[in-house]
């Protein structure tokens, strides 16, 4: 499965893992849990990452054929070894450095390594509390109720030439976006949208989906629990 499978049709899971939060030995055993092996994507990346990431992303790979996809927090989280590269643009924030200056840094590597690149207009959702995203890129985020920016955004993006659209409530939200700022986004792009950030129930995945999120992508509420997987594929299995 290729990173291109994502479609305005798709509903798919993805998994975070970040690996200043999650152990080597938690990555080694994680296709132990009942339904990791129907995740379709695995993102890799943090805000900090402190330690050294290939390992997860080599783990990952040894493990399973499903895309293993870059997450970059910052334009050093590169490596060849990843399946794709999302190149992601906070297109919700004002700061140049994530709007354009990170990628002209990263730009000749990835062009070295021949990655394949998606690009990703990134929206900062407020997820109820400053979110890692929102301190390292020093951007605020788009306030919840406001639907009418959310869509103006996306629609900016999506004449920008941007190929996905992630909405984002932070690492550690304290809700997820809400299901009808989802809803109006979808209606207003012919884009594949990315929906992440505080979903640690079932039913917040499934209302996502509902709403016509294309990709759910959970990390925390994994490394906390990772019987929540299996949770996760019932609840989309139940969509039909």
């Amino acid at each position: 499965m290729h990173i291109g499978s994502l479609n305005k049709k798709s509903r798919k899971l993805a998994l975070l893992v970040d690996p200043d939060s999650v152990q080597m030995k938690q990555i080694e055993n994680l296709f132990t849990i009942p339904g990791a092996n129907l995740v379709d994507y695995f993102l890799v990346g943090g805000s900090l990452l402190m330690s050294e990431f290939e390992s997860a992303i080599l783990e990952l790979k040894k493990q399973t054929d499903k895309p293993v996809i870059i997450f970059p927090g910052n334009a050093f989280q590169i490596s060849e070894y990843a399946d794709a590269f999302m190149l992601l643009s906070l297109i919700s924030g004002r700061n140049p450095e994530f709007l354009i200056g990170h990628h002209v840094m990263a730009a000749p590597q990835l062009k070295r390594i021949g990655i394949t690149v998606v690009s990703t207009g990134y929206i900062l959702i407020d997820g109820g509390q400053p979110s890692s995203v929102q301190y390292m890129s020093n951007s605020m985020p788009i306030p919840a109720a406001k639907n009418d920016i959310a869509v103006a955004t996306a629609q900016a993006g999506e004449m920008i030439g941007m190929k996905q659209l992630y909405l984002e409530a932070g690492s550690g939200a304290s809700h997820p976006v809400p299901t009808s700022l989802i809803s109006k986004v979808v209606q207003s792009v012919d884009l594949p949208i990315i929906v992440g950030g505080g979903i640690r129930t079932p039913e917040q995945a499934e209302n996502a989906w509902k709403a016509g999120a294309n990709l759910v992508v959970v990390g925390n509420a994994i490394e906390k629990d990772p019987e929540f997987i299996s949770e996760l594929i019932t609840a989309r299995a139940a969509l039909g």
